[in-house]
């Protein structure tokens, strides 16, 4: 399996930069404490929504003009399919498919379409609608573009928000990151460990589908892993090939969140802080206030990696919590 380096996201970096923003770097207003601080990298301020972009980008820059014609297709739970359908916006690809799960919230589907992607549901969760969908792309010619598998040229744009969050604070010492396939927090800790070996990379996972917690404690590699009802619709499934072989060399701690936790970091994102953002977008604050000390560092970056929540869950969560 082709795997990849520093080196493939650095060029990654000049190869989407010129498309996408640099999204900020803010510091927490009610997290920090007199031993750390803590910043949010709010990926949900790109224009998707989502971190997505950067790996579907940089995957369809490499497209041939035959394969740009035929088209690009995929499987997602919403934020890889409308991160697509806007890389596809952007570089004129005018064939999009876009398998979804029958679960996949209106406000995802709402952007692959708004953004000129074709919607299709199949499947009742993400690994069902991932199998069917797959047979369905290999008979029609298109190129796959992968979410978080093994492709090498998605992991690599999605390390390039390490760059991103080095260059914007020296000074970070950990960076903590949600964990559904595995491609963001791969690509994030292969950039940050070469930039600056010493730092933390901490995963986290919600504790109604902790397919990579379980794929390590087993030693078994889960491409599909079942899941209980969350406000997690990002991270469910199995997870990808290439980040279960390369992410145990760099990754030092996974941090399993309760759902409790998380739709309570949801509101206290929305009240307190004053961003909104997705569920699994909040795993990383729900394992500050959850396990604080197994997130060590001064200077603690929290990737904020989407803000697509449905409008309906936001709602739930804002009246109980």
């Amino acid at each position: 399996m082709e795997k990849f380096n520093f080196e493939d996201v650095e060029n990654a970096y000049e190869n989407i930069h010129p498309y996408i923003k640099d999204t900020p770097l803010e510091e927490s207003y009610f997290l920090n404490n007199n031993s750390s601080k803590y910043f949010f990298k709010l990926e949900s301020m790109q224009k998707a929504k989502s971190f997505k972009i950067r790996g579907a980008l940089n995957k369809m820059l490499s497209l041939s003009e035959e394969e740009k014609e035929k088209g690009v297709a995929t499987v997602s739970s919403g934020n890889h399919g409308s991160s697509v359908a806007y890389a596809a916006n952007l570089l004129g690809i005018k064939k999009v498919k876009i398998y979804v799960p029958n679960s996949t919230p209106e406000s995802k589907t709402f952007k692959i379409e708004y953004f000129g992607g074709e919607v299709i549901r199949i499947g009742k969760d993400y690994d069902e609608a991932h199998g069917l969908g797959m047979a369905e792309i290999k008979k029609s010619g298109m190129t796959y573009i992968d979410a978080y598998y093994d492709d090498p040229k998605i992991y690599s744009g999605q390390g390039t928000i390490a760059i991103e969050i080095l260059k914007q604070n020296p000074s970070i010492d950990t960076i903590v990151v949600p964990i559904g396939g595995g491609g963001l927090i791969t690509g994030i800790a292969v950039a940050a460990k070469a930039i600056k070996p010493k730092i933390k990379i901490i995963g986290v996972q919600t504790e109604a589908c902790p397919s990579m917690i379980k794929s390590y404690e087993d030693n078994i590699f889960y491409e599909e892993y079942p899941s209980t009802d969350t406000y997690c619709d990002a991270l469910v499934g199995g997870v990808g090939k290439l980040s279960y072989e390369m992410l145990k060399d760099y990754v030092d701690d996974i941090i399993e969140v309760t759902e409790e936790s998380i739709a309570q970091a949801v509101a206290f994102m929305a009240k307190e802080e004053k961003y909104i953002a997705e569920a699994g977008s909040c795993t990383t604050i729900a394992a500050v206030q959850q396990a604080p000390d197994r997130i060590p560092g001064s200077n603690i970056a929290l990737v904020i990696s989407g803000a697509n929540i449905d409008g309906s869950i936001l709602k739930e969560i804002l009246t109980k919590y």
